[in-house]
């Protein structure tokens, strides 16, 4: 069943909003780029998070332990869901260096989401 409370399905919903800020920042004429996140609320822990992905994957295969793989999935899409309403310029706002680094990070987050996804057999579409 596909409810916010079922924590794969934020995963899956997660990557989807990362899929859709790329749409949005294409229209609007900008796409990632690595820099500063410019203290965005939460990138600290998302670039940890990332960072500790690789260990993650590695404890999970190593130990036949799918179910660690989708709680560490599981904490990138509730790390992620909030940073996210800060990745795109508001109102009148010129995209920013900030924006794109913040979008690259958005970026990261929706591609290890989807691969984790698809390690565990689930699909991670663009829309949901």
């Amino acid at each position: 069943m596909q409810r916010e409370s079922n924590p794969l399905f934020r995963v899956r919903y997660a990557h989807a909003r990362t899929r859709a800020l790329l749409r949005n920042a294409a229209d609007l004429g900008f796409g990632p780029e690595e820099g500063a996140t410019a203290g965005a609320a939460g990138a600290d822990e998302l670039v940890a998070l990332l960072g500790d992905h690789p260990r993650v994957l590695a404890a999970a295969a190593d130990r036949h332990a799918p179910d660690r793989l989708a709680r560490h999935l599981v904490t990138v899409a509730d790390a992620v869901l909030p940073f996210l309403p800060t990745v795109l310029p508001r109102g009148a706002e010129k995209p920013s260096a900030a924006h794109r680094a913040r979008l690259a990070l958005a970026d990261a987050a929706g591609a290890v989401l989807a691969g984790g996804l698809s390690l565990l057999g689930i699909d991670a579409p663009d829309h949901l």
